[in-house]
């Protein structure tokens, strides 16, 4: 029994679901003292290491877990994101035995089919975790399967999640709280910065912010923009929305980044933040906390979710199957909101 016990054997004998114990062995949180004590005895009796899954998956391939960014390389990179994702897998890796290894693809190139394959073909990873737009590209998730290699995606859209096992949080319920927590300052007229057309879940969370507006009865559509997640992107967005000299009191971002770029361009315009304008951001990167004033977010696990992402790679090994997990997040209330004043400037 100790030789072949499972992830299955430990969670019957602690009488728990099997994400439980997934959660205890990797030291997550939303454990009750009560449960975490059980599965510990029964990991204990049972004898069950979870290296044993770790060997089986790498019995005739390599020990490594390749964690491949989306990166064009005419945009500058996210501030935090994707460093966040590497700590967070490398922590799941080295827990498990396995190597980090790091690739960069440009969502945008043509090629990137061909250069997948040509990477798995040399590299033959354990399995991969795709970073988004990435983990929405299902062509792409069909090319590593094809080469036989397993595929966890980070942050996918409901599409993606139908044919991947995948691991996020409610992006639609994040913006929800968004739009929740500006309505009930008082904001009525507001505007969202959103992300790129092919981020599905940066497009989730702009379907929750609306659904808030609307259960706010508020009925105005809020003014709307793209971005690419950068700094600068938020620059020009607010330059946008200066121009069209829309009366807003609030604008919320679908990240940190363009929420800072943001509040750049309403401090050179002369506006106060949060007095003449509010601003939200989402992921709350520490960045979050240093811009002045410190950024209204949510705060999403970036490094769990990669942790998470790791071990459902290994788990996959032995219980197959295709799931979603959804991992808590929080909305951080800080000084960048405030009740409207009315817009202007300072």
């Amino acid at each position: 029994m100790k030789r072949n016990s499972t992830i299955d054997d430990v969670a019957r004998a602690a009488g728990v679901a099997r994400v439980t114990v997934s959660r205890v062995l990797n030291n997550g949180a939303n454990v009750r003292p009560e449960t975490r004590e059980r599965v510990q005895r029964a990991v204990e009796e049972l004898g069950y290491s979870v290296n044993q899954q770790a060997r089986a998956l790498a019995s005739g391939m390599g020990r490594q877990i390749m964690l491949i960014h989306a990166h064009s390389p005419e945009l500058e990179p996210n501030s935090y994101y994707n460093a966040g994702l590497e700590l967070g897998a490398l922590r799941g890796c080295s827990s498990l035995g396995f190597d980090l290894v790091t690739r960069a693809v440009d969502p945008e190139d043509g090629d990137r089919f061909r250069l997948l394959s040509s990477i798995l073909d040399r590299d033959r990873p354990a399995g991969i975790i795709l970073s988004p737009p990435l983990s929405d590209d299902v062509q792409f998730i069909d090319t590593a399967r094809r080469a036989g290699v397993q595929v966890v995606a980070v942050s996918a859209g409901e599409r993606a999640r139908g044919s991947v096992l995948a691991v996020g949080i409610d992006e639609r319920a994040g913006g929800h709280d968004i739009g929740t927590h500006l309505t009930s300052l008082g904001h009525r007229c507001v505007g969202f910065i959103k992300g790129p057309p092919e981020h599905q879940a940066a497009a989730l969370r702009y379907d929750g912010f609306v659904r808030a507006l609307r259960e706010a009865d508020v009925n105005e559509a809020p003014w709307t923009t793209s971005g690419d997640f950068t700094f600068k992107s938020g620059v020009e967005a607010t330059e946008r929305l200066l121009s069209d000299r829309r009366e807003v009191t609030a604008i919320a971002c679908a990240n940190d980044d363009m929420a800072a770029g943001v509040m750049l361009a309403l401090h050179r315009a002369g506006f106060d933040i949060p007095q003449t304008m509010s601003v939200t951001g989402f992921d709350d990167t520490p960045m979050s906390e240093i811009v002045w004033p410190p950024l209204t977010t949510i705060r999403q696990p970036i490094k769990d979710l990669a942790t998470r992402a790791v071990h459902l790679l290994i788990e996959s090994q032995s219980n197959g199957g295709i799931r979603y997990e959804s991992l808590p997040f929080e909305l951080i209330v800080r000084e960048s909101t405030s009740k409207p004043k009315g817009p202007g400037r300072a």
